[in-house]
Formats: C-alpha cells, structure tokens, sequence
C-alpha cells in the first residue's frame, strides 16, 4: 500500500511541476506580450506628439492669414464684420408646447427607416 502512495505522489509531484513550468512560460509569454504593447503605446504616443506640434506649426495665425491673402480671390473670402453675427433672440427655438410628450401614451423609439 506505501508503494502506491509513493507512486501516486510522485505522480503528482511530477505533475505539478508540468504544470508550474507551464504557468510559468505562459507568465513570461503574457510580460514580453505587455511589454510589446508598452511600447508600441510609447511610440503612438512619440507620433502624436509629432503630430500635434506639426498641426500647430501649420495652423500659424500668421501662416493662415499668408495662406488667406494668397487665395483671396479664388476662395472668395470676405473678412468678417459685426453684422454677420446673430444674435440670441434670432435663435428660433423650438416651442415648450412641441418639447413636452404625451404622458401615458406610447412612444415608438424604434427607426422607421434603416440607418448606414
């Protein structure tokens, strides 16, 4: 009876170990993974910091205002005054009355037409 008890600790000592340098290599396999991805994030980030200061370098307010003159017959710009902006009041707002829902009846939130 000890023989069998020796056998199937052995067994499963054994397998345990299998399993430990399983875990293990999955482990290892999991941190290379991880830090890959460090990585690549570093360098995503890297690139949008380019990217960011190559955007602000090109919307210059001195840069625009050159590109502006340049192209100022062909865009047909206007330069701005006061009177093309509204004002508040202009805004035409929905009325209360069209905001509220009937209470106790049924709203259909389903699209009646398909959606790309």
């Amino acid at each position: 009876m000890r023989g069998v008890i020796y056998v199937l600790t052995t067994l499963a000592v054994i397998g345990l170990a299998f399993w430990a340098y399983h875990e293990n290599y999955k482990t290892q396999l999991a941190i290379k993974q991880s830090e890959t991805l460090q990585r690549q994030i570093g360098q995503a980030r890297a690139r949008l910091a380019v990217l960011r200061g190559e955007w602000a370098y090109l919307n210059r307010p001195d840069r625009l205002r050159e590109l502006a003159e340049l192209n100022y017959d062909r865009l047909g710009l206007l330069p701005l005054a006061p009177e093309q902006f509204g004002k508040v009041d202009q805004v035409p707002y929905p009325s209360q009355k069209a905001l509220r829902l009937p209470v106790g009846q049924p709203v259909d939130v389903m699209a009646t037409e398909d959606r790309p």
